[in-house]
């Protein structure tokens, strides 16, 4: 372990990786595509949950500065039907084990956690491959090359480290998002917060749904979920919203609006998913956390907390394990596979609930039985 740890990706899981190891001494590299920290927005609201990503926070000291950032009255939940006929209206729960944070707070925190020159922005990379003496070298878009003994893909849905350990890639689930945004001070605001209500709006039906609440900022953050195919999704951006609005025809015009008033250029994000049983040979010097070893649906809420508590888990097994790299690796992609698999069927489930034929009773079930 006196070699480098290299994360790649620094999402979520792999802060949590690199500040906990930095807490133990250990030295550690996060490389980052991006070219800053504000770079992109980093999405909405997410729910932490008491024993995963908040389980993180406590190991690294950080769950007092967390409790801060909390969105008291945010995991409220209104379930309406197309017209806008409330089915669920679901206040906030001051008692919630799962209280709601803005993931680029969150984010924020973990980045100044960790130690001056820990990430290196602006490092995308092109290429990962073995070399040497059992180390990986890593190519990056700048020119530049890294080599570590010990490399970690954080680094999402498409990893480029995936290929090392699996030749399985993800697959299109059939839905994809519409992701919009209206600002704080724009006029339409405060009737779409209205619609909201105090914290998600979910108006969904066999095949489609708007989804909706408000982000710290106070700005409205919209998702458009369609069932289409992927090409579709991956059509001219620019015609996104008039592609999507024709689908909400014969809507309630107060949900309608939601499609229509975006001030900001959509994003569409066709959603992807590994097979819930995903698993792979040990190979020697690598592994994965976060939705690289697991990507999932958003329709359980655990992929940023699975994420956390890959890269908790993983830190505790290196620290551990200081003198047997391999068996650490081998103990955390055990454990990782069987608290992974359960919950990606979950989320798989959660989806068919959401824009199966049944929709949207099947969501007030869901509701109604937590």
């Amino acid at each position: 372990m006196r070699e480098n740890v290299t994360i790649i990706g620094a999402g979520l899981g792999g802060l949590v990786l690199a500040g906990a190891l930095c807490r133990h001494g250990i030295k550690v590299v996060v490389y980052e595509a991006e070219v800053s920290a504000d770079a992109r927005a980093q999405g909405g609201l997410l729910d932490l949950h008491e024993h995963s990503g908040q389980r993180a926070l406590h190991d690294l000291g950080l769950h007092e500065e967390f409790l801060t950032l909390v969105r008291p009255g945010e995991d409220a939940k209104r379930v309406v039907d197309c017209q806008g006929t409330v089915l669920l209206d679901c206040p906030g729960n001051p008692a919630t084990t799962r209280p709601e944070v803005d993931r680029g707070e969150l984010r924020r925190m973990l980045l100044n956690a960790l130690p001056p020159g820990v990430v290196r922005w602006g490092h995308k990379v092109v290429s990962v491959c073995a070399a040497e003496g059992g180390r990986y070298m890593v190519a990056f878009a700048n020119g530049l090359t890294a080599e570590t003994m010990l490399l970690v893909g954080a680094d999402g849905a498409w990893s480029r480290v995936r290929p090392l350990v699996t030749d399985v890639r993800p697959s299109y689930t059939g839905i994809s998002f519409v992701e919009l945004r209206l600002a704080r001070d724009d006029p339409r605001a405060h009737a779409a917060a209205a619609v909201i209500g105090s914290g998600t709006l979910m108006a969904v039906t066999p095949g489609q749904g708007i989804l909706a609440h408000r982000n710290a900022d106070g700005s409205i953050h919209t998702y458009v979920a369609v069932t289409r195919p992927e090409a579709w999704a991956t059509a001219d951006l620019p015609t996104a919203t008039a592609r999507v609005a024709a689908l909400f025809d014969g809507w309630a015009p107060t949900l309608r609006a939601f499609v229509a008033n975006g001030d900001t250029t959509p994003v569409v994000r066709p959603i992807y998913a590994l097979p819930p049983l995903i698993a792979w040979e040990r190979v020697a010097g690598v592994t994965l956390i976060g939705d690289a070893a697991h990507l999932m649906s958003p329709f359980a809420g655990e992929g940023a907390n699975l994420a956390m508590l890959d890269g908790a888990e993983l830190a505790k097994a290196l620290i551990g394990s200081l003198d047997d790299q391999e068996a650490a690796l081998s103990a955390y992609e055990n454990e990782l596979f069987n608290r992974s698999h359960a919950v990606a069927h979950h989320s798989a489930n959660n989806l068919a609930r959401f824009f199966g034929p049944d929709a949207p009773m099947r969501v007030v079930e869901l509701f109604v039985s937590r």
